[in-house]
């Protein structure tokens, strides 16, 4: 077979091929039941940077506590935020709440209907959009994420580097020409993502009983482990956290992170970061040597030199998208008279308290093992 003179001939059938795939292979999640754009909105943005599998619960919590858009939109953020807790890129949650409440309060609670009117929304990409067009509303228009880039690099033979501006519109028009002999926009989008998630995977695609095999430039040419052609990825980097924790009569100091930083919005421990980890454990005399190594501001210094160490301090470390964070964890019982030496935004929280509110993982852990 000369596949290189058979493109055309493959994008005509290349729809209606995966459609009648994923009619017999798709998995059963439950927004695929649903029209209602609210509720697949909240899905994609879920899925983002999220395997179907630890989405799915999210999904059902979500729903359980926000019903509708409005729900959504009257909720307290601190509350969302506390329901998000393990899923990471926080500013995803941030954005739901603000695009309800604006498709509340602003458009009378009615979700925008087409792509063009989805991009306006705060935290809605081109994905995203796509996606909530076409499968709450028909509109026939592409999706292109992560595993549409696979498929279509493999059975076309696309060799352009995907991040890079000419790939982006080589994949974006194609992906145009492809959905055109969909029988159903919706169909054909959820398959083509079903397809790249289940069946042309990263390692290892199930080239042997492949619907699409004898089309595919890949496999005709033995290079599905070479396509897509991706940048190397940029290197992790390595942050380190001391973290006090200050506890005084069974409550704990802890503050809001505000800054535009990981975790923006969660709640943590007073908190030194520093350019290597500090790894002596403190244990008796070794106080009074180690405290000053810190760099303490002096107030917290003072505060620090009066307290007793109740347990040795704890590691932990959390690996995020291109960070790798290293912390320790200090338990400080404070006296009464150091209590003022705190920096205001520190406050006060019993157990059941903190446990209402959003934290990051690394302190949700450790916070678990602590209450036993």
């Amino acid at each position: 077979m000369d596949w290189q003179s058979d493109i055309n001939k493959t994008e005509v059938t290349f729809a209606p091929v995966l459609e009648r795939w994923y009619e017999v292979h798709k998995r059963d999640l439950p927004w695929r039941h649903t029209r209602d754009p609210y509720r697949i909105w909240l899905s994609e943005i879920i899925l983002q940077q999220t395997r179907v599998a630890q989405g799915k619960p999210y999904y059902e919590r979500f729903v359980k506590a926000y019903p509708t858009i409005a729900d959504m939109a009257r909720a307290d953020e601190r509350e969302l935020l506390r329901l998000w807790q393990g899923l990471g890129y926080y500013s995803r949650a941030r954005n739901l709440h603000q695009t309800a409440r604006y498709v509340t309060l602003q458009l009378e609670g009615k979700f925008p209907s087409t792509y063009h009117e989805l991009l306006k929304m705060k935290g809605i990409g081109a994905y995203t959009a796509a996606a909530v067009a076409s499968f709450a509303f028909g509109e026939r228009v592409p999706v292109v994420d992560g595993n549409v880039y696979r498929v279509l690099a493999r059975v076309f033979g696309i060799t352009d580097e995907i991040t890079t501006t000419t790939a982006k519109k080589t994949f974006a028009a194609l992906a145009s020409r492809l959905i055109q002999s969909a029988t159903d926009p919706a169909t054909y989008n959820q398959a083509i993502m079903e397809f790249g998630a289940i069946h042309c995977t990263p390692v290892a695609p199930d080239c042997l009983l492949c619907p699409l095999q004898q089309v595919c430039v890949a496999y005709q040419t033995g290079r599905q482990h070479l396509l897509p052609v991706k940048a190397k990825k940029a290197p992790v980097r390595e942050r380190f956290f001391s973290y006090l924790v200050f506890r005084h009569q069974g409550k704990f100091a802890m503050r809001e992170r505000t800054t535009r930083d990981i975790w923006q919005n969660l709640y943590d421990f007073y908190l030194l970061e520093t350019s290597e980890l500090v790894s002596q454990r403190i244990l008796g005399d070794n106080q009074e040597s180690f405290w000053p190594q810190l760099s303490l501001p002096e107030p917290i210094l003072d505060a620090v030199m009066k307290e007793i160490l109740v347990t040795p301090p704890v590691e932990a470390m959390q690996l995020l998208s291109h960070q790798r964070i290293r912390a320790q964890f200090y338990l400080i019982e404070l006296p009464d008279d150091a209590i003022s030496l705190l920096p205001n935004d520190l406050h006060w929280f019993s157990e059941e308290a903190i446990s209402q509110l959003p934290k990051p993982v690394l302190v949700t852990n450790y916070l678990k093992d602590l209450f036993g």
